[in-house]
């Protein structure tokens, strides 16, 4: 068994109600992985009788409430998996995780990639939370037969070529770009995404503010010259309205990840045949590519109970079968950290990772040199308040100041930067 160091005791066991319950958490619940979650239960509970796993869905923008209301309480799940490395960072920093070095070494240190887990070694020393998979978020994609009916003949490299693509291919019911400008998570996070494509970034490596920079007002520039190629309901998008815009055919570009594989594979199967995504382009060609890596995470609150049965079942999630079937509930969105996983003939097999080997593999390349507010690049020090910035919707309310209320740029960053300063300040 794969968490054999972590292995259980299963004597006086009662009746399946008599069970002990550990609570596992995830915003990564569409009912194909809810279900690849309940086979990985199934077969911890076979191993382990006298524990009962129950599974409840978070939400990708909601979860900052949900845990505050949580750890207040002193109700919180026993795991959480799938939130973004910065929040564990946040929550490790408030003292309100245990470290899963246990976990790493049950599981093996060695099986990981490399540096797969680096994006959560604490301040001091410890790991507050491991990687689960791996995300290229911010992916541009396009519709190669809407590239060719407009007489474009190379996906865009540069800012000035995706706003001329867009311009190009928007007609009808169709719009060039699904980006988001509503007050949430996607929009804090993509526009730190396009700092950083600027030439810039939020944070000095020694985490000092750098906000107010040329690169700040050149994203800012980009972003409001976008807003005539989205959707008019763009105002209020956040993740999943982008997504959907895109899959529907509502939008000639995405921005996501590669949960568009599967959504387009199983809704709107006409265009899968079309796909291609590449890094999303920036301010030119000189500027190298940042992709946002949100590293999802696995972690143990330090109040709940049961922390060695806990550390069991978080060690059993890795067990390579399913390991796989959880990967494979959305094929390319969650990219494996598992050393030997893409060359298993389950994960190979896939019809999914069969066809869109060549988005994959640029999903995973893009991923591997990926980075987050937390994590902003390798010289920078690990941001511990990256996850109450990005919930205070600080940035998201920088571009809706800018480009749908039309404030001096100028004073929006200023604000802005009034508000992550007293963050920092906490």
């Amino acid at each position: 068994m794969l968490a054999a160091g972590l292995a259980l005791p299963v004597a006086g066991c009662g009746a399946p109600d008599d069970r002990i319950v550990l609570r596992w958490w995830s915003p990564q619940a569409a009912p194909a992985q809810a279900r690849a979650y309940r086979a990985q239960i199934k077969t911890f509970e076979a191993a382990n009788p006298r524990y009962r796993v129950l599974f409840e869905p978070t939400s990708d923008d909601g979860y900052p409430a949900q845990f505050a209301a949580a750890f207040a309480a002193g109700q919180v799940p026993n795991l959480v998996s799938h939130l973004p490395s910065f929040a564990a960072q946040t929550y490790y920093a408030q003292g309100l995780l245990a470290p899963m070095d246990p976990v790493i070494a049950a599981i093996g240190a060695d099986r990981f990639l490399p540096d797969a887990n680096r994006p959560y070694l604490a301040p001091d020393g410890r790991h507050a939370a491991i990687g689960i998979g791996s995300t290229a978020v911010d992916m541009l994609w396009v519709r190669r037969e809407l590239m060719a009916e407009a007489g474009i003949t190379a996906i865009p490299r540069t800012w000035d070529q995706l706003r001329a693509a867009a311009r190009a291919m928007q007609k009808g019911a169709v719009y060039g770009a699904p980006l988001p400008y509503g007050s949430n998570s996607m929009t804090s996070l993509v526009f730190v995404g396009f700092v950083h494509r600027a030439g810039g970034q939020i944070f000095s490596p020694d985490l000092d503010l750098v906000l107010d920079s040329p690169a700040t007002y050149a994203a800012l520039d980009f972003y409001r010259s976008m807003r005539e190629f989205c959707p008019p309901g763009a105002t209020s998008f956040g993740w999943a309205d982008s997504l959907n815009a895109f899959v529907s055919g509502a939008t000639a570009t995405g921005i996501y990840g590669g949960r568009v594989l599967i959504n387009i594979a199983r809704q709107n199967p006409r265009i899968a045949q079309h796909l291609a995504c590449v890094p999303y382009p920036t301010i030119d060609a000189q500027v190298p590519h940042w992709t946002f890596n949100d590293f999802p995470s696995l972690f143990m609150p330090k109040q709940a109970p049961h922390q060695e049965a806990t550390r069991a079942l978080a060690a059993s999630l890795y067990d390579p079968e399913g390991y796989v079937r959880q990967l494979l509930a959305a094929p390319g969105h969650v990219l494996p950290v598992i050393k030997g996983i893409t060359d298993r003939e389950d994960y190979r097999g896939n019809t999914i990772t069969t066809t869109f080997a060549p988005e994959i593999a640029a999903m995973t390349a893009a991923a591997s040199a990926g980075h987050n507010l937390g994590y902003e690049s390798p010289a920078h020090r690990p941001n511990v308040k990256a996850g109450e910035i990005i919930a205070s919707n600080a940035l998201a309310e920088l571009v809706q100041r800018v480009v749908l209320a039309g404030e001096n740029p100028r004073a929006a960053v200023a604000r802005a930067s009034r508000a992550i300063e007293a963050i920092m300040r906490r």
